[in-house]
């Protein structure tokens, strides 16, 4: 499966990426939303995790734009970031993403949310 990660922090995104890696997933990395946003309208993932807090455009922002566009208003978009205060994850959904995971991030939580958005694939 074609997973990007967008993530602006390089241990962040060396330890997400290597996780996938593992899962035997196809892992593009985009180091900020400007880059991965242009990346996704070429490449077409499957899935993106991505940070929140990113310099310039932000995860909230990001997403709008991706859900907006028709070719890529399809690709589940999980929002990967340490907002986990009562009431995140709702406003984080209603924005737009398709699915939240809470940094730090645990293998077997990133593998259960990709099966169950992929259809195990």
């Amino acid at each position: 499966m074609k997973v990007m990660i967008i993530e602006d922090n390089p241990t962040n995104m060396k330890f997400a990426a290597d996780l996938l890696k593992l899962a035997g997933c196809d892992v593009i990395e985009a180091p900020d939303a400007y880059i991965g946003v242009k990346l996704a309208k070429k490449i077409f993932p499957r899935c993106i995790l991505m940070d929140l807090q990113l310099p310039g455009l932000d995860g909230f922002e990001a997403v709008k734009i991706l859900k907006g566009d028709e070719g890529t208003k399809d690709i589940q978009v999980i929002a990967m970031t340490a907002l986990a205060m009562k009431g995140d994850k709702e406003r984080i959904l209603a924005a737009g993403f398709d699915g939240y995971i809470a940094k730090p991030i645990r293998y077997k939580e990133l593998l259960g949310m990709l099966k169950g958005y992929m259809g195990g694939g």
